[in-house]
């Protein structure tokens, strides 16, 4: 499976990293891609589903979510699906670092098999290039934007 993973160092609570990440009906202020969900519990919890909305140009999408990881200041991550296919798998790790603490986004591609390869080129469609290259680059901003959430308090 192909994957991506990017850091960034923030000078705040662990706990309040994860209550913006964990808010995944705010995400659009932060990932220049994620604009919410729908459906998003107040309080996550492993299990729990939400429907993700996405923007990317003229696109517009939704995917169903469900909550795999759920320990406030130190992980919160959650598996996408397009109906009854896996998509990808998100995570924001979250480790205590002097007086801040460093945040790690991973996306997983979970798209596998023939299946797996036709999604793959009918994303080609919405998002042109290299997926890999271009998660990396929202990730960033979406990492950039988080650390000045948090920092701001």
């Amino acid at each position: 499976m192909r994957s991506v993973t990017e850091s960034i160092r923030i000078a705040a609570p662990p706990e309040r990293v994860y209550d913006l990440v964990a808010d995944v009906a705010g995400m659009g202020r932060f990932s220049p891609e994620a604009t919410g969900a729908v459906g998003a519990p107040g309080r996550a919890s492993v299990g729990d589903r939400f429907w993700g909305t996405n923007r990317h140009g003229p696109w517009f999408w939704v995917t169903r979510c469900r909550i795999t990881a759920a320990d406030r200041g130190r992980v919160f991550a959650f598996d996408v699906d397009l109906g009854p296919l896996p998509i990808s798998a998100w995570e924001y790790r979250i480790e205590p670092d002097g007086d801040g603490c460093l945040v790690t986004e991973t996306w997983v591609d979970r798209r596998e098999g023939l299946r797996g390869r036709a999604m793959r080129v009918g994303g080609a469609l919405i998002i042109p290039g290299p997926r890999d290259e271009h998660n990396r680059q929202t990730m960033r901003a979406t990492l950039e934007a988080l650390r000045g959430a948090a920092e701001a308090g």
